[in-house]
């Protein structure tokens, strides 16, 4: 919707937040302690607002995930941010990416690619919902959602080798 309302910096910025959002909810789910949970469950106040950020960061989430969690998502996870991180993270605070394309313009396949990203972060929220679910009749629903969108999804190593 942010594209085409023509918001191209605050759509590939949300992108990110989507990424981190999906990070830190399987990371909630597979590895965190009790105790990191009930940091972010806890009744906001000004003290448990402190103590919830000093939860780790995307990259500890990510090494604590590894082991604990599915290995097909949290591959998925470590490729995005292999090739997605710095980029993203210079349109969320306003780097070169961010004014290079506000002043010269997006290219179609970059629009294009980032549609496709939060899809595939839209798709693995999905997963996470059906584990959270219990599965039971949903299991198998998003393999097949996959298949059928897979026109709007992005390729991973996977699907290239």
């Amino acid at each position: 919707m942010l594209i085409s309302a023509g918001n191209l910096t605050s759509a590939t910025g949300l992108v990110r937040l989507q990424y981190e959002a999906l990070v830190r909810a399987m990371w909630l789910l597979y590895a965190a302690s009790d105790a990191a949970v009930s940091k972010l469950t806890s009744e906001l106040t000004q003290e448990a607002a402190n103590r919830a950020n000093k939860l780790p960061m995307v990259s500890e989430m990510l090494e604590k995930l590894q082991g604990k969690a599915p290995p097909e998502p949290v591959n998925m996870l470590l490729e995005f941010r292999e090739y997605s991180w710095k980029p993203l993270s210079s349109f969320v605070h306003g780097g070169i990416h961010a004014i290079h394309r506000h002043s010269k313009g997006y290219p179609l396949p970059l629009l294009e690619q980032m549609v496709r990203i939060s899809n595939g972060m839209s798709v693995m929220v999905g997963m996470l919902l059906v584990i959270l679910h219990g599965g039971g009749e949903q299991r198998g629903k998003i393999p097949k959602i996959q298949r059928a969108f897979a026109d709007c999804l992005p390729e991973t190593k996977s699907q290239i080798s």
